[in-house]
């Protein structure tokens, strides 16, 4: 008789589980996962089944490390342009083939947060689910009244497991911002608070309900974006149930043209549905990855998930606009500004570095896709401007970016020569015959009108070319030449002579020392022994602030 065991429990899904073990688990994942890539980089030389083994021992340990993980692989797995085609192929099957729980636990969720018997609450319960998330699972269902629904069940013990990784992480930021001062201008603190606030809301089912009708209203005038109704006499902090809307997943780009339907024309509407959300509404949902959008049969997107969703105040709103028709207008100091005023760009003496990388991103992304290799163009400018560390990225901003990150690479699917401009082109046009009731809508309007009137009056090559001589002529344009391998050179040569006379300095005081002992001199031995290893310790560090700076001139070269 073949008796079938159970699967064994992952790591996260332990009863006991510490806050020490917890740490130990993910810093030891990492760890190995780093010597990894140092092993696949020297000795099997990236070869591309060496890169699909690790990704998949990759998507296996982030199921293992549970949620809080999870969620970081789906949001790489929708990064084409930046990981291997390997990585981003495991990684997909994080979206939608995240271990299921039991049925009988399922069951029992629901059972206790509704206070009833499952067939009591519903005519027909289907104990299998149809999707597992790394949150929760859901369950389709069919209410005594004839209405299909789905029901979305919170997995079991996944607030206790979050409350260890919220610890750990907060201990990590404290080692951070105590023995490692740079990272202090990154504002740590503030983007773990916001993450643990948002992880927070995405637990609490009645949030979530709350959150989906507030975006169903703010698209009550749009057919093409449909959010599922919500039925609130069984949902709870732990149980969702939500209008049963099937469809087709986003980034299916197959199954959709053999449908007949137009992909540009999705990309189209998912733009403007948020550039909606960012600019007019100023409520978006954080976490648009493929699992939780999808397209029906006529072409609308359907918005399933609404636990990871973002507010910004009416001020970051104004520098969203601003910043964003700035881009369409190719608008270098405007560009730069809006992204000083928002804590994106520290000011630093010498920003030219940053500004020609603008003006490059302005010219090679805003009428096509962006291509990775074309910024080796840029290499030394790269060099200069990340040397400076003029970057720091706001707490809500990074929640905002990797929005349009995720975005991005589900647009890049459907379409790899998707145009953003093209793809905004409809929101622009309705916002520019808007006619603004309120002062935000009125001033996004302004904006529109404003770029429309600077696209008509846009000068041509010749009269672009003949102003550039003018300005020349007049000497207004100042041509600098910079040799950024001398200046390496020449700070290599600089952390080589400190690290040399740290070494002498030390052998000094060591010889020294060891002459005071050999002289009866204890306490003075003592003394330059000391010396001695402070200075010892200061070496060390010059010798790997040395090697930090060779790697990072080979990277850049």
């Amino acid at each position: 008789m073949v008796v079938k065991t159970a699967p064994k429990p992952l790591r996260w899904q332990r009863s006991n589980y510490s806050l020490l073990g917890r740490q130990l688990d993910i810093f030891s994942s990492a760890a190995q996962f780093m010597l990894y890539l140092w092993w696949d980089d020297k000795v099997a030389r990236n070869a591309p089944h060496h890169r699909y083994r690790r990704a998949e021992w990759l998507v296996g340990t982030l199921l293992d490390l549970g949620p809080t993980f999870i969620k970081i692989g789906q949001a790489l797995s929708t990064r084409a342009d930046i990981l291997p085609k390997e990585y981003v192929k495991a990684l997909t099957t994080l979206q939608d083939q995240v271990p299921e729980f039991s049925s009988i636990e399922a069951i029992a969720v629901i059972e206790s947060e509704l206070g009833n018997s499952i067939y009591s609450l519903f005519r027909d319960f289907d104990e299998f689910p149809i999707a597992a998330a790394s949150l929760g699972q859901v369950h389709k269902a069919r209410l005594h009244t004839g209405e299909d629904v789905v029901i979305k069940v919170q997995r079991p013990g996944l607030e206790k497991l979050f409350q260890l990784d919220f610890q750990a992480l907060q201990d990590l930021v404290k080692i951070c911002n105590r023995f490692f001062p740079w990272t202090r201008k990154y504002e740590l603190q503030e983007i773990y608070q916001e993450f643990v606030n948002f992880l927070s809301q995405e637990i609490d089912y009645v949030q979530e309900g709350k959150n989906a009708d507030r975006f169903r209203d703010n698209f009550k005038d749009y057919s093409n974006i449909i959010v599922p109704k919500i039925y609130w006499r069984y949902t709870s902090r732990k149980i969702l149930a939500m209008e049963y809307l099937p469809g087709i997943k986003i980034n299916d780009r197959q199954t959709l043209e053999s449908c007949g339907i137009d992909v540009k024309q999705v990309n189209v509407l998912g733009i403007c549905c948020y550039l909606k959300q960012l600019l007019e509404d100023g409520f978006f949902q954080a976490d648009p990855h493929p699992g939780n959008m999808a397209v029906n049969q006529e072409g609308s997107i359907i918005f399933y998930d609404f636990g990871m969703m973002a507010e910004m105040k009416s001020l970051a709103k104004d520098q969203m606009i601003r910043t964003f028709f700035a881009v369409l207008r190719k608008d270098t100091e405007a560009v730069l500004a809006s992204l000083i005023e928002m804590g994106l760009v520290v000011p630093v003496p010498d920003m030219k570095p940053v500004r020609r990388m603008i003006t490059f991103l302005l010219e090679n992304f805003t009428e096509k896709p962006l291509e990775i290799k074309a910024l080796r163009e840029l290499r030394s400018e790269l060099y200069a401007m990340f040397q400076q560390q003029p970057f720091r990225l706001p707490a809500q901003m990074t929640f905002i970016l990797k929005s349009l990150t995720t975005l991005d690479g589900i647009a890049r699917t459907l379409d790899p020569q998707y145009n953003p401009v093209a793809c905004a082109k409809p929101f622009i046009r309705r916002v520019t015959m808007a006619r603004g009731k309120t002062s935000l809508l009125s001033g996004l309007t302004q904006q529109a009108r404003e770029f429309v009137q600077y696209r008509l009056q846009q000068p041509r090559q010749g009269e672009i070319i003949r102003r550039m001589e003018q300005r020349i002529e007049r000497g207004e344009l100042e041509f600098r030449v910079r040799s950024l391998e001398s200046e390496r050179l020449l700070k290599r040569m600089n952390l080589g002579i400190k690290s040399l006379i740290y070494a002498c300095v030390s052998g000094f005081f060591l010889l020294t020392g060891a002459v005071l002992l050999i002289g009866t001199y204890p306490g003075g031995a003592i003394a330059f022994f000391t010396l001695s290893g402070f200075t010892f310790l200061i070496f060390l560090r010059s010798l790997l602030n040395l090697s930090v700076q060779e790697k990072f001139d080979n990277l850049s070269e």
